[in-house]
């Protein structure tokens, strides 16, 4: 496995594949990896000749008042575990690399798809996200781009950038990877006190039960209050618990797959997690 940390010394290590017409999976992360991430990787690895994993804390899509700063940097750590998945060369650049310092006069903006949801709650992230995967994208260059459902909008926003953009790759994503409670996979989950984290599942469990009822035929917008209200009396400070369909527009009927949609606060961490509800015949 090799470690590059310049777009000249990535370029230089991915050009014998690509003159070899090899197939590139690339994983884009911000590190502080776990179990989730590096199914991505084995992902990549079943279709793919040579896989690249990007480790890069993107400043521009941190708002003033989040992690950037405390955001873990553990790269040591990181490429113990790639390596032992099958990674073969890890991108990690400093922010110097990837943003000169002159005063950047481009930006990307997906619109609409990230009104709701977490756009809302996060003004300017989903630009910054756009940013950050084109220039990634550009760089690597790969046939295949990998994203955990988990972030669900991210990973729409960033198909529909793909495609508006006619970028050569397909993006694919890849189903949520779960704590044994159900508690979804997330590098914040560090945040969490052990009471919290105790807690925390109360998130996956809401989201099964409103699956279930929305089966047997409930109303959904009783089945989203009773959400609400499950979680703020587990001692959830809820941003918004919400159903969109699979490509983020407002339900209109039930002949198609809705999918639930929850961000919530415990103490100081911001918890997000989805499940898809299977209608469509």
């Amino acid at each position: 496995m090799k470690m590059e940390t310049t777009i000249h010394g990535l370029t230089a290590s991915l050009s014998p594949a690509k003159h070899a017409k090899k197939l590139i999976g690339f994983v884009p992360t911000m590190g502080n990896l776990h179990e989730g991430h590096l199914n991505l990787v084995r992902e990549a690895k079943k279709i793919c000749d040579l896989v690249v994993v990007s480790i890069f804390v993107n400043p521009t899509q941190f708002g003033p008042n989040e992690d950037f700063d405390s955001y873990p940097r553990t790269l040591e750590q990181d490429s113990h575990l790639l390596a032992d998945v099958g990674c073969d060369i890890i991108f990690a650049p400093a922010v110097e690399q990837m943003f000169a310092k002159a005063p950047r006069k481009t930006n990307i903006q997906v619109t609409d798809i990230t009104d709701g949801l977490c756009g809302h709650a996060r003004p300017g992230h989903f630009d910054g996200v756009a940013l950050i995967v084109t220039k990634l994208f550009n760089i690597v260059q790969p046939n295949y781009a990998f994203f955990g459902q988990k972030d669900f909008q991210q990973l729409v926003v960033v198909q529909q950038l793909v495609r508006d953009l006619n970028m050569p790759l397909e993006v694919i994503g890849v189903p949520t990877t779960r704590a044994e409670d159900g508690l979804a996979l997330s590098s914040r989950n560090g945040y969490l006190t052990s009471e919290e984290r105790n807690k925390a599942p109360q998130i996956y469990a809401s989201l099964q039960h409103a699956k279930g009822a929305l089966e047997q035929g409930e109303l959904l917008t009783s089945v989203l209050e009773d959400m609400r209200s499950h979680l703020q009396a587990h001692g959830f400070e809820i941003d918004y618990v919400e159903a969109r369909t699979p490509e983020l527009q407002t339900i209109t009927d039930f002949n198609q797959d809705i999918v639930l949609f929850v961000a919530a606060k415990l103490g100081k961490t911001r918890l997000i997690d989805n499940l898809i509800v299977h209608f469509a015949t």
